[in-house]
C-alpha cells in the first residue's frame, strides 16, 4: 500500500504518512487542500440512524495541512543514507560512469574518512566495488580516477522521491515536476 505526501499549506513537502494519519487530518478538516487523480483509499464507517446513509471517508494521494509548518524548510537538510546516495547518482559509479545494480554498488568517501573526509552528501559518490577498491584510501586526484558528475545535497522535493517508497504515478508525476532543472532525478 502506499502513503500519503503530507504537505505544508504552501506546498512544501513535510512527511510519508499513513492512511490511518491522513484519515484522522480528513476528518478534523484539518487539510487545507489535496491533489491526486482518485483517492487513495476509501474509508467506509457506520450507518447514520437519521439519515440510514453510511459514512464515507476519502484519502488523497497528497494533502496540504492547515496552520504553519512544523519544519523550518531553511534548517532542513536531507537524512542521509547510503541507499539515497545510490539513487541520487542512479545507481551508476562516479569513477567507470557503468550502471549496476544495488547490491554492486557501494558509497565511497571523495576525500577518505581516514583523512577527515565526512559521511555526507558533499563528500560522498555510488562507486562500483572494482572502482571503491582500485581508489582506496586516496582521493580521486591521487589515484588519478576523475570524478564524471559532482555529489550533491538533493532539495526537499529529491529527498522525498530519493526515500525508495512505493510512490502512486500521480504523487511521482506531481513531486518530479518540481525538481531543480539541474537535478539527475528528473
Amino acid at each position: 500500500m502506499h502513503d500519503v505526501l503530507q504537505l505544508d499549506i504552501t506546498g512544501q513537502p513535510q512527511a510519508w504518512i499513513s492512511i490511518e494519519q491522513a484519515a484522522g487530518h480528513v476528518a478534523t478538516r484539518s487539510v487545507a487542500w489535496s491533489l491526486g487523480d482518485t483517492p487513495l483509499a476509501v474509508l467506509r464507517g457506520g450507518t447514520n440512524v437519521r439519515t440510514g446513509r453510511q459514512s464515507v471517508l476519502e484519502v488523497p494521494a497528497i494533502l496540504a495541512l492547515r496552520g504553519n509548518s512544523r519544519l523550518n524548510l531553511f534548517d532542513a537538510v536531507p537524512s542521509f543514507s547510503k541507499p539515497k546516495v545510490i539513487r541520487r547518482d542512479r545507481h551508476t559509479c562516479a569513477y567507470c560512469g557503468d550502471a549496476h545494480e544495488m547490491r554492486v554498488l557501494t558509497v565511497d568517501h571523495i576525500v577518505p574518512a581516514s583523512r577527515g573526509g565526512l559521511l555526507s552528501w558533499m563528500n560522498t559518490v555510488a562507486a562500483c566495488r572494482a572502482c571503491n577498491a582500485r581508489k582506496a584510501d586516496r582521493t580521486p586526484e591521487e589515484a588519478r580516477m576523475p570524478l564524471l558528475f559532482t555529489p550533491y545535497a538533493p532539495s526537499r522535493f529529491e529527498d522525498f522521491l530519493l526515500k525508495g517508497r512505493r510512490i502512486r504515478a500521480d504523487v511521482h508525476q506531481w513531486l518530479a515536476a518540481r525538481l531543480p532543472k539541474e537535478s539527475r532525478l528528473s
